[in-house]
C-alpha cells in the first residue's frame, strides 16, 4: 500500500471519528437546549391537587362541674364564607337543644359559650368582626328562639385552620360549645358590662348617608361596636335603637319620612346579619336633631346619618 493511500485512509478515519464525537457531544448539548429535531418526547408527571377530607364536628356539650352531657354526630352546618345556618337542622340537634334549654332554665348560674370557627381564606360578608362570631351569633339566635335565655349565652369567634368543607363547600359543625358556672357573689363582669354599655350610649354607632342613598358599608371598628351593642342587648335585656336623621334640605315632613326609611333599611340590614327583629326599635328625627351646621355641605353630610345605640 502506497504512502498516498495511507494518507487518504488517515483522513477518512479522522472524518469518521470527528462525526461520531460531534454527534455525542455537540448534538446532545443542542438537544438539551431544545434545538434537536429528533429530541425524544419527555413524559411529564401530572401532580394531582391534594384534596382535604371534610371535617365533621359533633354537637357536643358537657358540664365539667356536673353530670349534664349531650353528644350527637349531627351539628349546625354552614356554607363557606357564609354565617347562616343551613336548613333543615337535624332532629337530633333540635332535641339536643331542648335538653340544653331545660338544663339551663333549671340552672340559672350556668352559661353556654358558643365559639364559631372560620378559616382565613373565607370572605366575611357579615356585620360582625369575623365569620366565627357571626356563626356563633346565628346559633345563639336558634337557641333563643327555642327558649334559651340570651343572657345565659356568650358568643366568640376563633380562627381554625383545621376545618375543611366538602366538595359542595359545606362546613359541618364549625362550632364548639362549653358550659361554665358563674359565681353569684362575683358581680365584676356585670359591672364592667354596664360601664361598657353606658359608653355605647355616649358614643353610639353612627352611619352616614348621601342624599337619597340607603347603603351600609361597615368598617372594622364599626363591626366591633355593633358586636358590643348586640352583647349589651343579650346580657342586659335592652333594645337596640335605630334612629334616622337627615339634613334640612327639602320639606321637613318628607325628611322625617326619609329618616324613617333609613332607619328601616338599617334594621333590615341588621336582621339579615343575625340581630333578632324583636330586639330592634326604629324611629326618625328627620332634620330636627342636627349635629353640624346645615349651611355647609360638610355639615349637611354629617347630619345625614343613622344612629344605632341602646335604650
Amino acid at each position: 500500500m502506497s504512502k498516498k493511500t495511507y494518507y487518504l485512509l488517515g483522513i477518512a478515519l479522522t472524518i469518521i471519528l470527528g462525526t461520531i464525537l460531534y454527534y455525542f457531544l455537540c448534538c446532545s448539548a443542542c438537544c438539551n437546549e431544545g434545538k434537536c429535531k429528533n429530541k425524544p418526547t419527555e413524559t411529564k408527571r401530572v401532580v394531582k391537587p391534594k384534596i382535604e377530607n371534610a371535617a365533621k364536628n359533633a354537637f357536643s356539650i358537657k358540664d365539667a362541674n356536673g353530670n349534664f352531657s349531650i353528644k350527637t354526630n349531627d351539628n349546625f352546618n354552614f356554607k363557606t364564607s357564609n354565617f347562616l345556618i343551613l336548613n333543615p337542622v337535624s332532629k337530633n340537634v333540635e332535641s339536643s337543644t331542648l335538653k340544653l334549654k331545660d338544663f339551663l332554665l333549671a340552672n340559672p348560674l350556668k352559661t353556654v359559650d358558643i365559639t364559631g370557627f372560620y378559616k382565613n381564606d373565607e370572605t366575611n360578608s357579615s356585620a360582625y368582626p369575623n365569620l366565627g362570631i357571626a356563626r356563633a351569633n346565628s346559633v345563639k339566635n336558634y337557641l333563643v328562639l327555642h327558649g334559651i335565655p340570651a343572657k345565659q349565652i356568650d358568643t366568640y369567634g376563633s380562627l381554625n385552620k383545621v376545618i375543611a368543607p366538602d366538595k359542595n363547600n359545606t362546613l359541618f359543625g364549625p362550632i364548639k360549645f362549653d358550659i361554665l358556672t358563674t359565681d353569684a357573689s362575683d358581680t365584676s363582669a356585670l359591672d364592667a358590662l354596664k360601664i361598657a354599655c353606658n359608653t355605647i350610649k355616649e358614643n353610639p354607632l353612627v352611619l352616614h348617608f348621601k342624599t337619597g342613598q340607603s347603603s351600609i358599608n361597615l368598617t372594622s371598628d364599626q363591626r366591633k361596636k355593633l358586636a358590643d351593642i348586640s352583647h349589651c342587648v343579650d346580657k342586659l335585656g335592652v333594645k337596640m335603637q335605630v334612629i334616622g336623621h337627615t339634613d334640612n334640605v327639602g320639606n321637613s315632613k318628607n325628611n322625617v319620612v326619609l329618616g324613617q326609611k333609613r332607619a328601616n333599611f338599617a334594621k333590615d340590614y341588621l336582621t339579615r346579619n343575625g340581630i333578632l327583629e324583636s330586639n330592634i326599635e326604629t324611629s326618625s328625627q328627620g332634620p330636627h336633631v342636627p349635629i353640624a351646621d346645615n349651611e355647609t355641605e360638610v355639615g349637611r353630610a354629617k347630619n345625614r346619618r343613622t344612629v344605632i345605640t341602646i335604650n
